[in-house]
């Protein structure tokens, strides 16, 4: 349960549309940001960190409650002040923009590429969508395990 409520904080962290769900600048830029392997997996490690101390935070669950109903601008000022947060995008060689913008970027463009269809919820850049579909076998699992979805073996 704890999981399942951090990863929807998480995918609420870098949605791309603002609370009436239209488009915001976040959205320009996610079709803007260009994925790369290295981005990808500095992406995907800093979410499975982040993940985790989110599910940690004693007071995680007013965290998504609140975070649900913020701006980007605010999500991202809120990102900025928890050195914790911080600390886990600088060892990833990110910054909170890079990783408010970049993990929907991924999960969008993985999301096409899976599943080959287009759909006005999915934003993502062509580029973004073959590079998906080239390391489709490489970085599903490692988006999968950093949402903490296990597969059956």
């Amino acid at each position: 349960m704890r999981n399942s409520i951090a990863l929807l904080v998480l995918l609420r962290l870098g949605q791309a549309s603002g609370p009436a769900g239209g488009q915001t600048p976040t959205a320009s830029q996610a079709r803007q940001y260009q994925l790369t392997l290295p981005r990808a997996n500095h992406l995907i490690a800093a979410l499975q960190a982040m993940t985790q101390y989110v599910v940690a935070l004693p007071d995680f669950q007013d965290r998504v409650v609140k975070t649900m109903h913020m701006t980007p601008a605010e999500r991202r000022a809120q990102l900025e002040m928890d050195p914790k947060a911080m600390a886990i995008l600088r060892q990833n060689d990110l910054t909170a923009q890079e990783y408010l913008v970049g993990v929907p970027a991924l999960r969008m463009a993985l999301m096409a590429a899976q599943h080959a269809t287009t759909s006005a919820n999915v934003i993502a850049s062509p580029a973004n969508v073959a590079f998906a579909r080239a390391h489709l076998a490489e970085l599903k699992p490692k988006m999968d395990a950093a949402d903490g979805v296990v597969r059956p073996r």
